[in-house]
């Protein structure tokens, strides 16, 4: 039992609940948009920058408030509205009040990310072994449905009410395990009711040391940049894939097989740290594999290029992604570390909302391939820079 009265297991599941819900709309939303609404790329470029830009926001208001208001209530007030506004998709899911509504979704999937992720800090246990945990839930879900959304998609023909209607379901489901499971502890209880207003100024006043600071803001800076780089999976590639020739069905095993080694190198690496304690070698290591993806993609002609594309991509993505907010959590003050992973999230969601946008329109003005030789490049200029701060910076940092 962590302080915040929430079990491990119950965070897990949690997330792996909203993972599931999630990846019945991110993986059809350019697509939907494309072939479904007839709007261009850039415009559904433009609805997941709205979507991920309310992430971001999300993400931060979340993380300043987990510090100085009750998580319980927070977390119970974000998975119900979430599922609200779920329900009214599965009945209203034109145009345009279907990116209307996904802004609002993308809003709260960063308050509830953020709100697990800040419980996780506070979980008593190693935090590469929380995170690698969380990584493993969330891409579990994953597997399971990406697995079901393509040939569900094809199936209902085109009509996304199946799927919204499933995660209405399983947001339902994620409310109840937060409302039964998620307790308010004993010490939780008193520090609101004696020492909220110390507590708060504590918060707003901590100082972290200058190299925590610039480690764990060039780390927020790297994960725009990755996120940005990776949303092209996520998004337009399905479009440049289906162009040619290829089965939304392949498409989304792609990213069925993504889940499956990330749960597979989760493992490993989870049982490789308990001798191993190299992070930031993950993460060099992880940031130059997710670049490698997009050479790889320069010379995809079938699909079993795409596989060993796809394949290099997760072992980047399992190596660094889980490893950085570990680090985060460990160069922040207790006090504020809700703050920070709220603020990593919201940089990743910044990420995230810039890439349909930022592929769409390389696409429209280039090609495939001039965006993919961007990608790469962008990602291995930022290692070079990241190694550069931590190698100067690293010796002076204080850890928590």
């Amino acid at each position: 039992m962590n302080h915040q009265g929430v079990e491990l297991k119950w965070l897990l599941f949690g997330m792996f609940l909203g993972s599931i819900g999630n990846s019945f709309v991110w993986p059809l939303t350019t697509i939907y948009i494309h072939d479904q609404l007839h709007e261009s790329l850039t415009v559904s470029g433009i609805v997941l920058l709205f979507y991920s830009g309310a992430n971001v926001v999300g993400s931060y208001i979340s993380g300043m408030l987990f510090d100085r208001a009750n998580p319980r209530k927070l977390m119970i007030g974000g998975t119900l509205l979430a599922t609200i506004v779920m329900t009214i998709m599965i009945f209203f899911n034109g145009w345009p009040i279907y990116g209307i509504l996904l802004t609002v979704i993308g809003f709260f999937n960063g308050w509830i990310i953020t709100m697990v992720n800040s419980f996780a800090t506070r979980s008593g246990r190693d935090g590469r072994y929380v995170f690698n945990m969380l990584y493993f839930a969330n891409n579990l879900g994953m597997v399971i449905g990406t697995t079901i959304v393509g040939p569900l998609y094809q199936y209902a023909d085109g009509n996304v009410s199946p799927m919204f209607l499933i995660t209405t379901i399983l947001y339902t489901m994620f409310s109840l395990v937060v409302i039964f499971f998620f307790k308010d502890s004993q010490q939780t209880v008193a520090k609101t009711e004696d020492v909220e207003d110390e507590e708060e100024n504590k918060t707003v006043n901590i100082k972290m040391p200058q190299a925590n600071l610039w480690i764990n803001w060039i780390f927020f800076i790297a994960l725009v940049v990755i996120w940005t780089m990776y949303e092209q999976w996520a998004s337009n590639l399905s479009v440049f894939m289906t162009d040619q020739g290829i089965s939304m069905t392949k498409y989304s095993l792609l990213w069925t097989l993504n889940g499956i080694l990330i749960v597979v190198f989760q493992l490993g690496i989870t049982w490789l740290n308990r001798w191993v304690n190299r992070p930031y070698a993950q993460v060099f290591i992880g940031m130059f594999t997710i670049g490698f993806s997009f050479v790889l993609l320069l010379y995809a002609h079938s699909y079993s290029w795409f596989v060993a594309a796809m394949v290099v991509l997760t072992i980047g993505e399992a190596t660094a992604l889980p490893t950085m907010p570990a680090i985060v959590n460990s160069l922040s003050p207790v006090a504020v570390k809700g703050k920070y992973q709220g603020i990593l999230n919201a940089f990743s969601s910044l990420g995230k909302a810039i890439g349909p946008l930022f592929g769409g329109l390389m696409i429209e003005a280039t090609s495939y391939h001039i965006l993919f030789i961007i990608c790469a490049i962008s990602i291995f200029v930022m290692e070079i820079i990241v190694v550069f701060v931590i190698k100067i910076k690293r010796a002076k940092a204080v850890e928590y």
